[in-house]
């Protein structure tokens, strides 16, 4: 039996079309600020930033790579760049010795800390400015919405 393909109509077209205009904009454009004024991509500050809110600051590999929405080997090579700088430090985990720990050192903290307040100010300026109370609060709900629906969550 074939099945019907739900075609978008044209105002799920245009609805689809700016929320990937507007994600990918964001995202550039926090890309770009990171990488100049912290010489760093978005994915690394996403990276030091989970780990410093993490206990310890520090993560397995695996969970890191979860909450960065990144694969394991993307992962690897990012905090391989970032082991490089001094930023983290990768151990082995005491509880599975398969298993790796990333952990922020004082020097990636110090970095993420000078950066924060640039992205903060880059994340307002492109996002919360441009909308108003209510569509920060719509959009907040949507976005957590989608969570939910695409991990189950």
């Amino acid at each position: 039996m074939a099945v019907m393909t739900r075609w978008l109509d044209q105002d799920e077209q245009r609805t689809w079309r700016a929320f990937l205009a507007a994600s990918r904009g964001l995202m550039d454009a926090l890309d770009r600020e990171l990488q100049r004024d912290a010489g760093m991509p978005h994915a690394y500050y996403e990276i030091l930033a989970r780990l410093s809110e993490a206990p310890e600051r520090a993560l397995r590999m695996s969970e890191l790579a979860d909450a960065t929405g990144s694969s394991r080997s993307r992962l690897s090579h990012a905090v391989a760049r970032l082991e490089s700088a001094g930023w983290v430090r990768r151990e082995e985990c005491p509880t599975d010795r398969r298993g790796q720990v990333a952990r922020l050192t004082d020097a990636g903290f110090a970095t993420l800390a000078a950066a924060a307040p640039g992205h903060v100010e880059g994340v307002r300026r492109h996002l919360f400015d441009a909308l108003t109370p209510a569509q920060v609060d719509q959009l907040r709900r949507i976005s957590e919405s989608l969570v939910e629906h695409l991990t189950g969550s």
